[in-house]
């Protein structure tokens, strides 16, 4: 330990720990994520990167010392990809948060990989412009977190995930080497795509350090905005999928099922409930549904129809106001079941054709299990997140049991392992069911490829 520290500090010129640090308290608290997963063990060392010659120091200084290294942003992922492990040096880059360039006719921003999402898009809002992706910890989780985990977020089912508005990276490979991949261009198929393999690459080949990401014009007029109650979550699940193959595609579907509704109405409050949904009671299953762009109310009063005859009571928010709180019910999932205890945040994506067997799979299992699995949906890209809520440190062998079947139900439905938050260490144990072995070995050699000694988050995806 005390080898690697000297060393860290004497290749950053850190001689008063400003950059490496060691306190127990820093230490601690990067063993751990949202998804609430405790790495057993502990890192030695948590480098506070502000330059990319500290990313570079850093990982030419583990290299040579045999030491691992596991890349950090803002610590909201939520398979445990960023967690410090035992004997590890963690490398955060949430102090790299700067926003570097805006070019407004070519629509693009260079950025630091610690930006945060909100602020990236209050940041280009006066030029008209904003990063499509938009993941519900918009508030707090970084551009460079979205990247390495591919995230997605409410908008997926018009813009696209994170991979689409990804023009180009600086990464600094396991040796210390910086290189650029990618182009400012529209187009350019110049060699391998390697921007698109390091998206979603989980800190495993390379450490993010900038990123050229696209912007998109913020669409005109004001967004509309339906909320829909619904008797069961297969009527709401099929109304769904009725809206998005429409013409006038909508940027947002979100679908809460019975049991997530009733979570957020304890953690709300009756007040709030009835402002939205014109109810105190959770007694159903609520899907959004937001159009943006000319012709955005036009589109969802042409939808009116038709999520009443699968048996919605619709809404149609009358206000900007109105639609913030609208929006703040599905945002208040994850923090509704953080106030009911620990949780595991699970992440499985079916076609949307299949997302009403897999609701109703998710009910099966709980019921099986004895356990409530409140459920979040993209109802728009098939991609949902159940939830299970638990007392204490360690997911109990139940949850992981329920966990198991219903990974196993979501790939039986032609589905796959994570939608967005990416594999880490939580989903390790299953990618061989999806990826199957010739395909996994294929990945586990590009890995080999980029960090031949193995020192880049160890331990995790594969």
């Amino acid at each position: 330990m005390d080898t690697v520290v000297t060393a860290l500090r004497s290749a950053l010129a850190d001689p008063d720990g400003a950059v490496v640090r060691t306190e127990p308290g820093v230490l601690d608290a990067a063993r751990t994520d949202k998804s609430g997963w405790i790495a057993p063990g502990g890192p030695v060392a948590v480098v506070e990167a502000r330059t990319v010659e500290h990313v570079q120091a850093t990982l030419r200084t583990c290299s040579a010392l045999g030491v691992s290294v596991v890349p950090r942003g803002a610590g909201t992922g939520l398979a445990g990809g960023a967690n410090g492990t035992e004997g590890s040096v963690v490398l955060s880059v949430a102090r790299m948060d700067r926003i570097l360039g805006v070019s407004t006719q070519d629509e693009y921003a260079i950025v630091e990989p610690g930006v945060l999402n909100g602020d990236l898009n209050a940041a280009v809002a006066e030029f008209g412009l904003r990063f499509a992706p938009d993941p519900a910890s918009a508030a707090i989780s970084s551009v460079g977190g979205n990247i390495a985990t591919n995230a997605g977020g409410l908008r997926c089912v018009k813009y696209g995930v994170t991979r689409e508005a990804v023009l180009g990276l600086d990464v600094v490979l396991a040796d210390g080497r910086l290189v650029s991949t990618g182009h400012r261009t529209v187009k350019g198929v110049t060699g391998l795509d390697l921007t698109a393999l390091l998206v979603g690459s989980e800190g495993t080949l390379g450490v993010i350090v900038g990123a050229t990401v696209r912007l998109v014009p913020i669409p005109e007029g004001e967004p509309a905005t339906l909320a829909a109650v619904f008797p069961d979550v297969e009527r709401a699940a099929w109304a769904a999928a009725l809206v998005v193959t429409d013409a006038a595609r909508p940027s947002t579907v979100e679908l809460l099922d019975r049991a997530a509704l009733e979570g957020i109405a304890a953690y709300l409050g009756p007040d709030v409930m009835a402002q939205t949904t014109g109810s105190t009671s959770a007694d159903g299953v609520f899907l959004l549904v937001e159009w943006d762009g000319p012709g955005a109310t036009e589109a969802a009063l042409g939808a009116v129809p038709r999520l009443q005859t699968e048996g919605g009571t619709v809404h149609l928010a009358g206000s900007a106001a109105e639609r913030d709180r609208l929006l703040t019910i599905r945002r208040s999932f994850h923090p509704a079941m953080e106030a009911r205890g620990r949780v595991l945040i699970e992440d499985v994506a079916v076609p949307r054709s299949r997302l009403a067997e897999m609701f109703a799979r998710i009910e099966e299992i709980g019921t099986r299990y004895g356990i409530a699995i409140p459920t979040v949906a993209h109802a728009g890209d098939g991609n949902l997140h159940p939830n299970f809520v638990f007392d204490g440190d360690d997911v109990p062998p139940h949850v992981w049991q329920a966990a198991d079947a219903m990974f196993r139900a979501a790939i039986e439905l032609g589905g796959t392992l994570t939608g967005e938050h990416g594999v880490g260490v939580l989903k390790r144990r299953w990618i061989g069911d999806e990826l199957g072995d010739d395909v996994l070995e294929l990945q586990r050699g590009i890995r080999t490829v980029f960090d031949p000694a193995g020192i880049l988050n160890p331990g995790k995806v594969f």
